[in-house]
């Protein structure tokens, strides 16, 4: 008794590390991302591709109202798992950083540096009182110096890079498949179709244009382009991952 009562007292203080060097809320955290729907980057030599499972949990919702991909600066992507109200913060600190970078320097912001402006300030959250850490993990994808830069973010406010990375529910299996098949070479087609075949993977194999989401930076322009419905459905096809929607209807009464 006296030693789940000394660990409910670490879990209750982000700012105490228990005996065993842990912060329980960061860990609470990362389970919270973990229940997240899955969000995968890769980075190519074209660019970088963000993928995301935004099926939405009803027939009556709003396909619009799901949002996990988003715009931070012109060549910078963000794609988020975990809790959507603390992604936004975070996506709003992200677009602020972006701006005042623009204004105070004349020039777009690095992908690394916005990336540890915002680990920086998850950080706090886990060394203040008094508030809790963010329950969500981003992926930032953007171009700088004309090259292709993916990072992760964790609750801890750590930055990872990585080439290809999956975030949210089904992580371990998403990326051992990226692992597998991921390919130095690969242009932004080659990579779109490894997020989606990944996807995939974890989805019965069939994959619809409502129930995903697309982003791209491509070098070349660099400039973040969000796929529509349609241009999602052309690639689906192409990789032969469209759900073909044979079920049957149900009779009319």
């Amino acid at each position: 008794m006296q030693g789940q009562s000394q660990q409910q007292a670490y879990d209750r203080g982000i700012t105490i590390f228990s005996p065993d060097g842990r912060l329980y809320q960061v860990e609470y955290a990362r389970e919270a991302v973990k229940r997240g729907t899955a969000s995968i980057g890769v980075r190519t030599e074209g660019g970088v591709v963000l993928a995301v499972d935004k099926r939405p949990r009803s027939t009556l919702m709003e396909e619009s109202s799901v949002e996990k991909i988003h715009k931070a600066d012109d060549h910078i992507g963000i794609a988020s798992a975990g809790h959507v109200a603390d992604a936004r913060q975070l996506i709003d600190f992200a677009r602020e950083q972006s701006q005042v970078n623009r204004l105070r320097y004349g020039e777009p912001v690095g992908v690394e540096t916005l990336t540890k402006e915002i680990t920086d300030h998850i950080q706090q959250y886990t060394q203040v009182g008094g508030a809790r850490p963010f329950g969500v993990a981003l992926l930032i994808g953007g171009i700088e110096d004309g090259e292709p830069r993916l990072y992760e973010t964790d609750p801890s406010g750590t930055p990872y890079e990585w080439k290809a990375i999956a975030v949210g529910a089904d992580r371990g299996e998403l990326q051992e498949y990226l692992e597998d098949n991921y390919e130095e070479t690969a242009d932004l087609d080659g990579g779109l179709e490894l997020a989606l075949s990944a996807l995939a993977s974890v989805n019965d194999g069939d994959l619809t244009p409502e129930g995903v989401g697309l982003a791209t930076v491509d070098v070349e322009s660099e400039q973040f382009l969000e796929l529509t419905n349609d241009e999602t459905q052309e690639y689906l096809a192409e990789f032969d991952l469209l759900d073909d929607g044979t079920e049957s209807e149900p009779e009319e009464e």
